[in-house]
């Protein structure tokens, strides 16, 4: 029997139909950038992002928050498995801006080990559209170079287009998600890899 983290990061590789790295880029130009607007407030959506319940609510079944800087911003793909293995263990949140900005940093799964022993981070960026919507931007960046990190990077685009994201969107419409019946879901194709031109 498949466990439930397998079930989790297969649908997470679903092929989301987006477009790939560009392999020999620069790594200070490559960064995921996922955007999508909601009909909740950016406190409403603050507490979903920040608050184990939240967390559990549409990105994984286990979390482990301490909601300050360096505090623990850990996603639990596997909450059952040993202390190491559960998912994005050890993650610490850089910055805590309520209601408009979570950074927090990031790893790899088991099968990038290079890049899972490094760390990258993530941007969740709130900004309200109108009086009761917001604009969630994600950004996720500090990519290195070489065939692994790329092929880490191709893995999480797919990720954040394919599963994390959609999977926030049906939760600030319909409400949490089942992790014993995951809902069939769209991507989201709006903005994949993003070739930043960083000024020289």
């Amino acid at each position: 029997m498949r466990s439930r983290f397998a079930m989790v990061a297969a649908a997470m590789c679903v092929a989301a139909g987006v477009g790939g790295a560009a392999t020999g880029e620069p790594a200070a130009e490559r960064q995921i950038r996922v955007a999508v607007t909601v009909a909740a407030t950016p406190e409403e959506v603050w507490k979903v992002w920040s608050t184990e319940q939240g967390v559990r609510s549409f990105f994984a079944p286990g979390a482990r928050i301490d909601l300050r800087v360096d505090g623990l911003y850990e996603i639990q793909f596997a909450p059952q498995a040993p202390e190491g293995s559960r998912g994005a263990d050890g993650m610490r949140l850089l910055a805590v801006e309520p209601a408009r900005r979570l950074v927090f940093t990031w790893n790899a799964p088991a099968t990038h080990a290079y890049v899972r022993g490094q760390r990258t981070m993530v941007s969740v960026e709130m900004d309200r559209v109108g009086s009761d919507s917001t604009r969630v931007t994600l950004r996720h960046f500090g990519w290195g170079r070489g065939r692994e990190w790329d092929e880490a990077l191709r893995y999480f685009e797919t990720a954040w287009n394919g599963f994390v994201m959609p999977m926030f969107r049906h939760r600030m419409e319909h409400g949490p998600v089942s992790w014993t019946a995951l809902p069939k879901l769209a991507p989201v194709q709006a903005s994949a890899i993003e070739q930043l031109r960083v000024a020289r």
